[in-house]
């Protein structure tokens, strides 16, 4: 990827990408997983990184993940095997061979040739690499290391070398859950004080899982985030509602995961109109994180763990008092 360095180390376009952005093989394991629908979902993370996710049993619309931890963030940046020596003395001399003299460009270019660039040494360099094209200066990479040579035994690791638990955060950030199948009876546009409105669940979940794996060069990582539908929560929109909010347990059936509302007392009392206006209802399903060290979903869970995450649907209500209502009614009889 080429980005544009506002850096004070750096001037101008500096290429950064590794390569064309192909990659050797596919990721390991790809469609191992036993959940049905596998492989619905592809894509790519920086250069070699690929995410492959499962179909959500659901049937409704689907939207990214967002942590229940308003704290947590997916990595920013992170180092990726890229380059043999060979392969590195070519980037730096193609990169930087026309950085003018006594530039920054051209000493990191100074730098890596005193270096030799570790030809006749076992080992790769590794590059930094982003979440996307835009360089993030919360990245903790110096400019000084863009790329850092990575033996086959490493005594003392970077902390930002890719690992199982960063791809699990990647993956976790890539994952696309399907929005609560919810539907109001009655309808949203005629709901009326003081009438119960409930609160239909409308289909099955099932376990949402994302598998972001690296496979280049010899070098063989994978993570898997599992999704497990916990609850679902439902906001009225307005204190003026009995109950304000709820929340339903959602329980495994032989379909997947259900919420049974038919005769729950979560649902919703409107007790005031909205006048000429509406109310948010909104209704959101928490889910269980969990991650494996590998591209099998069912795999042992590792630490540490990844916050819960969450869907959310919202819809706009009316709610009519029903004198309103009904001698609107009468007026159009007379």
């Amino acid at each position: 990827m080429a980005l544009s360095l506002s850096c004070p180390a750096y001037a101008g376009d500096i290429q950064v990408g590794g390569d064309d952005g192909t990659t050797e093989s596919d990721q390991p394991g790809a469609g191992s997983g036993t959940d049905a629908g596998a492989d619905s979902g592809k894509g790519s993370i920086g250069a070699h990184i690929r995410i492959n996710q499962s179909t959500p049993a659901s049937s409704g619309s689907t939207a990214s993940a967002t942590s229940s931890d308003a704290n947590w963030e997916p990595p920013v940046c992170w180092y990726e095997p890229m380059y043999t020596p060979e392969e590195y003395e070519k980037f730096i001399k193609g990169a930087y061979g026309g950085a003018a003299g006594g530039s920054p460009a051209e000493e990191y270019a100074k730098k890596r040739e005193k270096e030799k660039y570790h030809k006749g040494d076992k080992g790769l360099w590794w590059q930094v690499q982003f979440p996307d094209d835009t360089y993030d200066k919360a990245c903790p990479v110096t400019t000084d290391n863009w790329e850092i040579w990575v033996p086959p035994a490493d005594p003392q690791p970077d902390p930002n070398k890719v690992t199982p638990e960063i791809l699990s955060e990647l993956a976790f950030n890539s994952t696309k859950l399907p929005t609560p199948p919810v539907e109001l009876q009655p309808r949203a546009d005629r709901l009326l004080v003081n009438l119960g409105t409930r609160v239909a669940f409308k289909g099955d979940l099932d376990r949402v899982w994302t598998t972001a794996s690296l496979d280049y060069k010899g070098v063989q990582l994978a993570a898997t985030t599992v999704a497990t539908p916990l609850a679902l929560k439902v906001d009225a929109g307005t204190a003026d509602a009995d109950p304000r909010s709820c929340t339903y347990d959602l329980v495994k059936g032989k379909d997947g995961y259900t919420a049974d509302s038919e005769d729950s007392g979560c649902n919703v009392t409107y007790l005031r109109s909205s006048g000429t206006g509406t109310y948010p209802f909104k209704a959101s399903i928490t889910w269980k994180v969990t991650w494996t060290d590998s591209a099998d979903p069912n795999g042992p869970p590792q630490q540490p763990g990844l916050p819960d995450g969450l869907s959310t649907f919202e819809q706009d209500v009316t709610v009519k008092e029903a004198q309103a209502v009904n001698r609107a009614r009468g007026m159009s009889h007379g």
